[in-house]
C-alpha cells in the first residue's frame, strides 16, 4: 500500500503523469496482478493518456494555468491517484489501493500547490514548475518500476 500512497502524492502534483506511466506499465506487462484497467493495455489509451501527460507538463507553465485545487484538476487527481494507485497494487487489493493512492493525490495537491507557490515567487513559474516536474517524473519512474 505505500507505493500507492506514494504515486497517490504524485498525482496531486501531476495528475496525469502517473495515468500515463499506469497504462504503459500494463502494455508492457499484461501477465502482471494489477489493479489497473485492462483498457490501459490498449495502444490507443495508451497514447492518450501520454498525450495528456505532455500537455499537463507543457501547460503548467502557462501564466494562466488554473491552481491544482480547483475542482476539475481535485477531481482528476483523485481519480488519477485512484487509478494509479489500483495499478501498483495485485487486483485483490485494488479497491483499498485505489482509495489510498486517492488521499495521497488529494494532500500533495494542496501541500503541493503551498509549496510551489512559495518557489514561484522566489524562482519564477518556470523555473519551479520544471524542477517539480523534475521530481514527478523521478518518483513516478521509480515507483512504477520492477516489483521486488
Amino acid at each position: 500500500m505505500i507505493r500507492s500512497l506514494l504515486i497517490g502524492l504524485v498525482a496531486g502534483l501531476r495528475s496525469m503523469t502517473p495515468l500515463a506511466a499506469a497504462s504503459m506499465v500494463v502494455a508492457a506487462h499484461p501477465e502482471r496482478d494489477t489493479g489497473a484497467p485492462r483498457l490501459f493495455g490498449k495502444p490507443l489509451a495508451r497514447a492518450g493518456a501520454l498525450a495528456m501527460a505532455a500537455g499537463e507538463l507543457l501547460g503548467d507553465k502557462w501564466q494562466k494555468a488554473p491552481d491544482r485545487t480547483t475542482p476539475p484538476g481535485l477531481v482528476a487527481r483523485l481519480i488519477t491517484g485512484g487509478i494509479a494507485g489500483a495499478a501498483l497494487a495485485p487486483r485483490r487489493d485494488r479497491v483499498p489501493a485505489a482509495v489510498v493512492g486517492a488521499a495521497g493525490a488529494m494532500l500533495a495537491g494542496y501541500v503541493g500547490l503551498a509549496l510551489r507557490k512559495r518557489a514561484m515567487a522566489r524562482y519564477g513559474q518556470t523555473r519551479s514548475g520544471v524542477v517539480e516536474d523534475g521530481i514527478t517524473l523521478l518518483a513516478t519512474t521509480l515507483l512504477m518500476g520492477e516489483r521486488r
